[in-house]
Formats: structure tokens, C-alpha cells, sequence
């Protein structure tokens, strides 16, 4: 019986399942702040007996093993979360292997072992919601140096007609302040829910996520990117993206068909806490290598 969490910035989603991806019982709660959130994390997983506990978290987060803050949220802007030691408080009340990474590198995870890239050893997930993030599969491994990607905080040419001066706290017009949730109802005043008919606003996400896809293809090459995350349930934004990528690739390299290249995930929204199952499970398997 394997534990995981799907930490977000919005909401925890907290579930228990095995490293089939199968989900036995699951719960989902706005996230607060720690004091009123991980207890109830904490309730939930008590009435179980479990093996391993996963966790993909919203971040940035401390991946170093050989960090004395290894398992901490660091340093996000989410109000209580900063310098969080999420790994730690759920040691204290569980005496099993915890595996911890970031929710879209769960998600990569997830995709490349049961979802839309299986079979393949490597893809690119990436997470276009309330905040943009992204987590890549290279040769078959996560892919992780000092830190984790960040990919959502890259550097992006503005549109010429975008007035909008970004929304995010540290860069202001990066892709997320540029193009995340938060930033869409930011510069056209309604949430991107209340403006599926307004063809603008999806031919600029678009815009913006294809520059970003150059990048990425470009330096990782990955075999399958996956496009998850609230703003990605409009459609219209694959088709702003299969437009542009092409203009800005100018033919430099030889790109694969693009609806099959570029495509929703395979788990659907259970993506991230499907890979929170398998982080748990790669976590039990390093502590007990025989299994």
C-alpha cells in the first residue's frame, strides 16, 4: 500500500494506491497554510498501513539529498509554505520511505511509465495552470542537477501588442507571469473559464508556450511533450501552439507530427498523483533494494 500527495499550490490531493497507477481512496483540500493543511494530510494517510509514501510538491523545493534542508519547500511565495520541511513533518508521524520531488516532475513520471509517453525513455511534462512548471525525463531518469527545472521562468519575447506587464513576483514577464492562470484573468479581467470564446486570448497563450517549446525541444530533445494543467483543458491552445512552434523552428530541426508530438496527458488530471504513487515506489525500492 503505497501513500502520496500532490501538493499544490491551489490544493493537496492526497491518495493511496499501488505502483500500478491503481488509486484505492483519495482525498483533495484547498491548501492553506501547514498548521491547517498536513494535519489533515496527516488523518488521512493514519488510517492506512502503508509501505512508502510519495510526494511531487509545488516548489521550488530542496531535491539535494546531501542538503541539511533536503525535503523543504523553499522558496516559494505561497503564504506559511517558505522554508517548509514537508518531508520532516511527515517522518514524525511515519517510519517509512518517503520519496519527494516536484508535482510536475511526478507527473513526467507518471506519464513516461503508464501514461502518454510509455514505452518511450524520454518527454517533457509540462504544467500550465496557476503557475507554469515543468519536469523532464532524460535517458530513462528525472532530470535534476543542484535543483530541479524550473522551466516555467524562462525569459520569453513579449507580443508586440502585449501591454500586460507580467504577473509573476520575481520576474514579472516570464512565461508564467506572462501566461500562466493567474496572469490570463490579470490581463483580460475574467478567469479563462469565462473566455473560451474569445479566439485572442488562446491565440496568445499560444504564442507564448510555443517559444518556450522551441527552447525545450532544442536544448532536451524530448521524444513526447505533454501539455497538462487547467489553462491546457482549452483546446484551442494546441492549436495557437501547432501554428507557431513551425514559425519559430523556421526548419532548423525536422519536427515530428505535431498532434502526436505535442499532446494531452495520458492520465488525464491524475497524472501528478499517479506519479506521487511511483515516487513512493522508487522510494521503497531504494531503501530495499531486493524488492
Amino acid at each position: 500500500m503505497l501513500g502520496a500527495i500532490e501538493a499544490g499550490g491551489t490544493k493537496f490531493v492526497c491518495a493511496v494506491g499501488d505502483e500500478t497507477g491503481h488509486i484505492a481512496e483519495r482525498i483533495q483540500f484547498p491548501t492553506t497554510v501547514p498548521e491547517e493543511t498536513m494535519p489533515r494530510v496527516i488523518e488521512f494517510f493514519k488510517r492506512f498501513t502503508l509501505d512508502a509514501i510519495g510526494i511531487g510538491s509545488f516548489g521550488p523545493i530542496d531535491v539535494d539529498r546531501e542538503s541539511p534542508t533536503y525535503g523543504s519547500i523553499t522558496s516559494t511565495p505561497k503564504p506559511g509554505w517558505r522554508d517548509y520541511p514537508l518531508v520532516q513533518a511527515l517522518k514524525e508521524s511515519f517510519a517509512v520511505p518517503i520519496g519527494f520531488n516536484t508535482d510536475v516532475n511526478g507527473a513526467a513520471l507518471g506519464e513516461v511509465s503508464l501514461g502518454a509517453a510509455k514505452g518511450l525513455d524520454s518527454c517533457l511534462y509540462i504544467t500550465v495552470g496557476t503557475g507554469i512548471g515543468a519536469g523532464a525525463i532524460v535517458q530513462g531518469k528525472l532530470l535534476q542537477g543542484f535543483s530541479h527545472p524550473e522551466m516555467g521562468h524562462i525569459l520569453v519575447r513579449r507580443h508586440p501588442k502585449d501591454e500586460y506587464q507580467g504577473k509573476c513576483p520575481y520576474h514579472h514577464d516570464c512565461l508564467e507571469g506572462l501566461a500562466a492562470g493567474p496572469a490570463i484573468e490579470a490581463r483580460w479581467g475574467k478567469k479563462g473559464i469565462q473566455l473560451v470564446n474569445h479566439p485572442e486570448v488562446w491565440d496568445l497563450e499560444g504564442y507564448y508556450l510555443a517559444q518556450a517549446l522551441m527552447h525545450y525541444i532544442l536544448i532536451l530533445s524530448p521524444k513526447k511533450i505533454i501539455l497538462g494543467g487547467g489553462v491546457m483543458h482549452q483546446p484551442q491552445v494546441f492549436s495557437s501552439i501547432y501554428n507557431y512552434l513551425p514559425q519559430l523552428i523556421q526548419g532548423y530541426v525536422t519536427l515530428p507530427a505535431l498532434s502526436t508530438y505535442i499532446v494531452s496527458p495520458g492520465l488525464g488530471d491524475d497524472a501528478g498523483i499517479v506519479g506521487a504513487l511511483l515516487l513512493a515506489d522508487l522510494a521503497m525500492k531504494e531503501e530495499s533494494p531486493h524488492m
